[in-house]
């Protein structure tokens, strides 16, 4: 195992593999994205572009088997900056972590950590005092739960991040077994580096 980190334009030729694993780990719960190649592979040019973005892999020889994302949050879209500007929080001061994503047989081996890890050193030798990330909301109910699912609230906790239920998103995207894309709804958590 081999964890890596890259930006900018570093990033591209990890585009297909980081899409393709994006689409594999959101199909489950609690995301149940139904996932396009060619959308995921537009959106993640947002890390091509920005010289400032990170990609951590995590990689099995040369098999991409988990990825993370993190770009300063002024270049990310308008759903997830102005949670922060309603909020008065000084967005160019704030790293915003995209997804993490990494393989089943892969998981328990610290990787998630080193994930946080990479991307939080990252924002700090960039000058960033705040790390942010979202997840989505689904209710405790919810018939597509699995029985082996468990929230992550416990282990970003741990690395010292804390839920804030006032910074609140949606976003749009095809669940698995719907006709359309819906809104659903997305929690900031935050950790001051």
């Amino acid at each position: 195992m081999q964890v890596i980190r890259l930006s900018g334009d570093e990033i591209q030729r990890y585009i297909p593999d980081l899409a393709a694993l994006r689409i594999k780990i959101f199909h489950d719960y609690p995301y149940l994205y139904e996932g396009d190649l060619e959308y995921e592979k537009k959106y993640l040019q947002t890390y091509t572009r920005c010289p400032y973005s990170v990609l951590v892999l995590a990689l099995d020889d040369s098999k991409v088997v988990g990825a993370s994302t993190a770009i300063p949050l002024q270049y990310e879209t308008e759903e997830i900056r102005n949670p922060f500007l309603v909020a008065n929080m000084n967005v160019d001061r704030i790293f915003y972590f995209g997804e993490s994503v990494l393989l089943h047989a892969y998981r328990g081996q610290k990787i998630g950590e080193r994930f946080f890890a990479e991307r939080e050193s990252a924002a700090r030798e960039q000058g960033y005092s705040v790390a942010a990330f979202c997840a989505v909301e689904r209710p405790a109910d919810h018939p597509r739960k699995s029985e082996d699912w468990h929230p992550l609230d416990a282990f970003w906790t741990r690395l010292g991040y804390v839920k804030h239920p006032e910074l609140t998103t949606a976003f749009s995207w095809k669940e698995i077994g719907e006709e359309k894309e819906t809104l659903k709804p997305m929690t900031f958590w935050i950790k001051h580096l």
